[in-house]
């Protein structure tokens, strides 16, 4: 018995050996091999990630144009990514480029065509329908986030890009042109980059005064088929219009040579364009007129319009729109006027001339553990009383008070071992240098001069302007 034991124990001990052998050999080949190198995953091609400087520029360009249409009585609407493939199509017209070439559509796995949203004016035209927005006529909305199209990239060209969106429904007077167009240009005074950037304008009649003009474009581009391009000539047969519009070198001399709309326009059509030229020059808003801007699909009416500059390069275009009074129709609904622009956010924000300061006001720097808890608790009371805080709490002391300064805050608080004995705080303004002892309640008094302080001195200048002007008038008189 104790025979067949130690056999036994011999057989394990010996089993034991190989796969220990196995499991050693099996490490010095791994570390002999090498490992399998896993492939960092890339960004989708047309795409971006919005991040530091440039995200800084895409946040002030959102939130000026909230703050703009707010003044203008616009009303927020969020709107789904995508919508039936049906709604594009209808409302920008299967023969478009953007229909047969540039749609990002699919389908789901309950089988309906489904596309990611190229342009905002479709899906909120849906839902004015769908949702029964008719009784709050004329409706003016407003949204803003990505939209996906398939195009080639290049600077201010993505795949999936991000837009500005304000659009009038319901409304079929002059003025509501008039107003949309004044929301754009305050909306590019207020973002500081108006200079250099021109308003086109022009008009595409009525839909008599468009019709005839579209007879007239096709006997001319008719009469020299031949010398146009491979492109024209497909557009001719669908979209004649879009040939004016042509960047092909052999189209230009024949596009210039076509008949201006002025010709056929209706009397009406002739006393709407000029409401809302008066309007503009009422208003103070500069434009020039552009007789070859057009948009090719026949629901568009009256007037079109495009805000554009010669410093985005190729991509010159940095606001456009028009009055669209048959969209709603070819959607089934009802003849609705409606009117709208978009622009695209990435655009805006390369038009600014430097990226807004960041909004940092205090950085809280602790030494030691405890202080590190502390730090905790009064970047949270500071926030509650709203003033921006972060806790830079890593790395050596004077790292620290340098990436506080890089950060752009007004003041650092320190707290160490002395500061948690007395209970006031180290402030210290990072601008003069000048530190004191402060407690929390003292600390945000400070901050409330510190944040105004640009203010009150430009306020302080004007008032001496103002009392120099009435004692200089005062001693003319």
């Amino acid at each position: 018995m104790i025979g067949a034991c130690k056999w036994g124990i011999l057989q394990l001990s010996s089993r034991v050996h190989v796969q220990i052998s196995h499991f050693r050999f099996a490490a010095s080949l791994a570390k002999a091999l090498p490992m399998a190198k896993i492939q960092t995953p890339q960004p989708v091609r047309g795409t971006q990630d919005i991040f530091g400087e440039e995200q800084e520029r895409f946040q002030h360009v959102v939130e000026t144009f909230e703050r703009v249409r707010r003044l203008y009585g616009f009303r927020g609407v969020e709107l789904p990514v995508f919508e039936p493939t049906a709604v594009f199509a209808r409302s920008l017209g299967e023969t478009t480029d953007v229909v047969s070439k540039e749609m990002y559509s699919f389908e789901d796995r309950g089988g309906d065509s489904l596309t990611l949203r190229p342009e905002f004016t479709a899906g909120i035209s849906r839902a004015f329908l769908t949702n029964g927005w008719q009784q709050h006529m004329p409706l003016k909305l407003s949204a803003h986030g990505p939209i996906f199209r398939y195009e080639r990239p290049q600077k201010g060209r993505y795949r999936q890009f991000h837009q500005l969106d304000a659009e009038i429904i319901g409304a079929g007077e002059a003025a509501a042109d008039v107003e949309l167009l004044c929301f754009a240009d305050q909306l590019l005074q207020e973002l500081g980059i108006a200079d250099g950037v021109i308003l086109q304008l022009n008009t595409l009649g009525d839909a008599e005064s468009r019709d005839a003009w579209r007879d007239a474009l096709v006997e001319h581009f008719q009469a020299h088929r031949k010398d146009l391009s491979e492109d024209s000539q497909d557009r001719l047969e669908r979209n004649p219009l879009r040939i004016l519009d042509s960047k092909e070198r052999q189209d230009r001399p024949i596009a210039d040579a076509a008949p201006d709309i002025d010709a056929y326009l209706s009397t009406e059509a002739k006393d709407f364009f000029a409401q809302v030229t008066e309007g503009l020059d009422a208003c103070g808003v500069a434009w020039t007129r552009n007789s070859r801007l057009v948009r090719g699909l026949d629901y568009y009416r009256h007037t079109a319009f495009e805000f554009v500059t010669d410093r985005l390069g190729a991509q010159g275009t940095v606001l456009a729109g028009g009055r669209y009074d048959g969209l709603i129709e070819t959607l089934g609904g009802p003849a609705t006027p409606a009117v709208g622009w978009a622009a695209g956010i990435e655009r805006l924000g390369m038009l600014l001339a430097e990226a807004p300061e960041a909004s940092l006001e205090l950085a809280i720097v602790p030494v030691g553990n405890e202080a590190t808890v502390k730090a905790l608790s009064v970047a949270n009371e500071l926030r509650k009383t709203g003033f921006s805080s972060d806790i830079f709490g890593s790395g050596k002391f004077k790292k620290r008070m340098a990436r506080a300064n890089q950060a752009g805050a007004l003041a650092a608080i320190i707290i160490g071992e002395d500061e948690l004995a007395s209970g006031k705080l180290q402030f210290k303004n990072l601008a003069t240098g000048e530190q004191t002892g402060l407690d929390i309640a003292e600390i945000a008094e400070k901050m409330w001069d510190l944040r105004f302080a640009d203010d009150l001195d430009e306020l302080d200048s004007d008032i001496q302007a103002l009392e120099q002007d009435v004692m200089s008038s005062g001693e003319s008189d």
